[in-house]
């Protein structure tokens, strides 16, 4: 047990009163302090938990100590979806997890559990998923037959304004806008539905960052100072190049949108970082240490979506599908990736973790 204690006392009023299971955890990762909420999550009193180490009293389907080293050396918050957490004797539970060194003692990490059930109740459920699931299923099966009426309606709102006055060519234009969002709507649809398996092989990150960054700047992002910040050192990862394409560029045009027409900076950074460990789908630790983040100075991601912003039709935008992101962590995961954001006003960091290329299959590069 550990006889750290905290040099200041929590704040009990706003301890208390914290709607979600919190932990502060300290520099050895013992637990200092739980509120209420985590008492009842972990069916056990304050008392009885402080000293003694988190991750003991606390079962988290993800590597949560790198997580927290990672916290610390970073000093920045990370968000972690989806994962299963257990507890004194309840299940596991689905909950996305916060975690943040406090910023008068950074070394203490202040770890916030958000179950997924709480967010049921809330209005926020896990129905979202399956709904959105749902609704992509339906949309594959329809988009061919919704998208040939779209083009003829379209093209014979082109037709009609030939002969109509401005004020009616108006209307026309409107009729054409509107059935391109839709078709393009469906278009992405079916690309998150039809994504095939990745076929990998050994890639260069810097060369699909660079790929995509000249894609970027002679469209959508041609308003904005890109900056590039590379390890040179980096070994190949194991991925398909096309789809790590799409996951950059997905990336750089959400940071330039976000932007907005005034413009602003893209970071691409890369490195190497050994400490970051993941659970296979055959049930191994796997190292994921290269590392790629893309940041960008836009007004940030905002709070009541930060934790679902990965879901299928969440999006912070007003005309924003919410399939970009979604798509970009479908591709990660299937690549038994690792991405994680972290959003405050004024800069938005997606860090992308990547596998290393076995050695055997490095020769061609």
């Amino acid at each position: 047990m550990s006889g750290y204690r905290a040099p200041y006392p929590v704040p009990g009023v706003i301890w208390a009163s914290l709607p979600l299971p919190s932990l502060l955890i300290g520099p050895d990762d013992a637990i200092l302090e739980v509120n209420p909420e985590a008492e009842t999550f972990l069916n056990a009193s304050s008392r009885s938990l402080a000293g003694h180490p988190a991750f003991d009293r606390l079962s988290i389907d993800a590597p949560m100590q790198e997580v927290l080293a990672r916290a610390r050396a970073n000093q920045s918050g990370l968000n972690i979806n989806d994962v299963d957490v257990t507890g004194g004797d309840r299940p596991p539970v689905q909950c996305n997890i916060h975690v943040a060194p406090l910023q008068d003692n950074p070394e203490v990490i202040l770890l916030i559990l958000s179950p997924r059930e709480l967010a049921d109740r809330l209005g926020r459920s896990m129905g979202v998923k399956s709904a959105a699931k749902s609704a992509i299923g339906m949309a594959e099966m329809l988009a061919h037959e919704i998208k040939n009426p779209l083009a003829g309606i379209s093209g014979a709102a082109q037709l009609l304004s030939m002969g109509l006055t401005p004020e009616d060519q108006e209307l026309t234009d409107l009729i054409v806008e509107e059935t391109r969002r839709i078709v393009k709507l469906l278009e992405q649809v079916e690309q998150f539905g039809n994504l095939r398996p990745p076929e990998r092989r050994a890639v260069n990150i810097h060369d699909a960052l660079d790929r995509a960054r000249k894609s970027a700047q002679v469209g959508f992002a041609s308003q904005m100072t890109i900056i590039e910040s590379y390890d040179p050192s980096l070994p190949p990862t194991w991925v398909d190049p096309d789809q790590l394409m799409q996951v950059f560029l997905n990336l750089i045009k959400n940071a330039a949108e976000a932007a907005g027409r005034g413009g602003g900076t893209i970071r691409l950074r890369t490195f190497y970082d050994l400490s970051l460990r993941v659970r296979g789908k055959d049930g191994k630790q796997a190292a994921l240490p290269l590392n790629v983040e893309i940041i960008d100075d836009g007004p940030g991601i905002p709070p009541d979506i930060a934790g679902e912003i990965f879901e299928p039709f969440v999006s912070g935008r007003e005309n924003g599908t919410g399939l970009g992101l979604a798509l970009v962590s479908k591709i990660i995961s299937d690549h038994d990736g690792w991405i994680t954001v972290d959003s405050v006003p004024g800069r938005t960091v997606f860090r992308l973790s990547l596998p290393m290329a076995p050695k055997e299959k490095r020769k061609d590069l």
